[in-house]
């Protein structure tokens, strides 16, 4: 791991942004819980950096730092709940950067910019998999509920624990918390309790969700896929003052995505969620404010020269030009009982590492003909499941890159049921049987414990008030009367990636999409 130590000429020049005071052993420079704290420089002074003790673990060091090095981790950038303690352990005197003060930093020293955010992107990850937690989960592992919970917080990088809610310590952990199973999900979090969790419940006790600085901001992203991310990053590194929400977390439906091998200099491949991760990083070093969970309601855009993104919970957005990237989702099968598996955990919409544990060397279904139920079908079947394919069509390689199709011909324990459509749904309390109807009137019953989906998409447009749309809702563009590329019928308001009628569903086009739209803000900004 990179120690994060600069050296003495970079280390001076970081130190002109603060204000040096002394510091003793035992003091507390900032610990877990706390909703903010600065960047500190250890002149002379040594530190721990700790967890604390919580009920199911003893206090625990992550790792010490002595003079010459810097403090902090991703939070200083995205105003997240504190995560960890610094306590003294030797006297001496330290400097003290305020955030506003670390941002002019990022922007003016690119030298040193560069290690601090990859030391605070390593540290992320030394506490997401270090001993204990501030921020500890409980719940059954394959219930819809709980899944989401752990999706978000593995979306947005927040340090945490999990416990089985029937394992020997998650039951203890509960009743030392007076927890019932009717109250699971829980987070408990700095030794609150919170009873039916959800990712905003959650959020909003980790500082998350929106929060105004009294800046009307040049541009609001709406959406962080890739598109909405590719965004957020062009508009902030062009000096836009930059807001990015979203609804359920950071990524879209390419987080849900096991493997992108044609994404230009990925060559071995690249997860969704790791290609959202980087992004997520490289968003906070230019300065883009990031708020997850925040559902957006709706737009107002009654005065021409200032729409107004207005959050489910009342709150308004007031800002110079929207880029809405809010893409589409997968759409759901009416059939009978797809409600009740789809709640107990059975029916997933991803193939991340997270939707497939559990499944694995079990008989699975998979639903669509697209590369997400390509790479959905490989992901699985190279865990072991035997994994049924199901496609309407009768060409596999019709809406598949060649590579995933060939790769789906040769794998042993993929059957492709083309022309064939899940017509019924069976199990107690599980998924246990889907039954396939294919050409002919030929029907089979085949076992399977989970069915994953990835049929056609839906755009989520329905927030955009006012705003031209084809007749499958998806959001007009580029029309006579909005010529600019990515302007959609109101004038300082554009639409990028899937939700945009007529894109091409593929991530590079997203990412390109998302960072082209930037060059129409600032004509729009600029008086066009």
């Amino acid at each position: 791991m990179a120690t994060g130590i600069l050296d003495e000429e970079q280390f001076d020049r970081l130190a002109g942004y603060g204000t040096e005071q002394p510091v003793e052993v035992g003091h507390c420079l900032y610990s877990s819980g706390d909703h903010s704290y600065d960047l500190f420089l250890l002149r002379t002074a040594a530190v721990e950096v700790i967890r604390e003790a919580t009920p199911n673990e003893p206090e625990h060091l992550v790792y010490e730092r002595g003079p010459g090095d810097f403090l902090g981790e991703l939070s200083l950038l995205t105003g997240q709940q504190v995560f960890a303690t610094v306590r003294v352990v030797r006297a001496g005197t330290v400097v003290r950067i305020g955030r506003d003060a670390l941002r002019r930093v990022l922007a003016e020293q690119v030298d040193i910019a560069d290690v601090m955010i990859e030391t605070f992107r390593q540290r992320r990850e030394i506490l997401r998999s270090s001993v204990g937690s501030a921020l500890e989960i409980i719940g059954l592992p394959d219930t819809a509920e709980t899944l989401d919970l752990r999706t978000y917080v593995s979306r947005m990088l927040l340090p945490h624990s999990w416990l089985d809610a029937t394992s020997v310590p998650g039951g203890a952990l509960m009743r030392a918390a007076g927890i019932s199973a009717g109250e699971l999900p829980v987070a408990l979090l700095n030794g609150t309790v919170l009873r039916n969790a959800t990712p905003g419940i959650l959020g909003e006790r980790l500082g998350m969700t929106y929060r105004a600085n009294g800046q009307t901001p040049d541009v609001v992203v709406v959406g962080a896929g890739p598109a909405g991310l590719a965004a957020a990053v062009y508009a902030a590194s062009e000096g836009l003052a930059t807001v990015l929400v979203d609804g359920t977390g950071l990524g879209g439906q390419a987080a849900k995505s096991a493997r992108i091998e044609n994404y230009l200099g990925f060559p071995e491949g690249v997860s969704g969620e790791q290609l959202s991760r980087l992004a997520m990083v490289q968003a906070l070093k230019f300065g883009v404010r990031i708020y997850s969970p925040c559902r957006v309601a709706g737009l107002d855009i009654s005065d021409e020269r200032q729409p107004v993104v207005e959050l489910e919970d009342g709150t308004r957005i007031e800002a110079r030009t929207v880029i809405a990237a809010t893409g589409a989702h997968y759409r759901r099968l009416d059939i009978a009982r797809w409600a009740e598996f789809e709640k107990a955990g059975c029916i997933r919409y991803a193939a991340t590492e997270l939707d497939i544990r559990g499944f694995e060397s079990l008989p699975v279904a998979v639903i669509g003909g697209a590369n997400s139920a390509g790479q959905a079908a490989l992901s699985l079947a190279g865990r072991g499941s035997e994994v049924t394919l199901v496609l309407r069509s009768a060409d596999l390689g019709a809406r598949m890159s060649a590579y995933l199709a060939d790769r789906i011909h040769a794998h042993p324990r993929i059957q492709v049921r083309r022309e064939s459509a899940v017509g019924g749904l069976t199990g107690d309390e599980k998924l246990a049987t889907v039954a396939i109807h294919g050409p002919g009137g030929r029907r089979e019953e085949l076992p399977c414990r989970a069915l994953f989906c990835f049929i056609g998409a839906a755009p989520e447009s329905d927030w955009l008030n006012g705003i031209d749309k084809d007749d499958k809702g998806f959001v007009r563009t580029e029309t006579r009367e909005s010529p600019l590329p990515f302007q959609t019928s109101a004038h300082r308001v554009f639409a990028v990636g899937d939700l945009r009628s007529g894109s091409i569903k593929r991530v590079a086009t997203a990412v390109g999409e998302g960072a082209s739209a930037v060059s129409s803000v600032h004509a729009v900004l600029a008086g066009h």
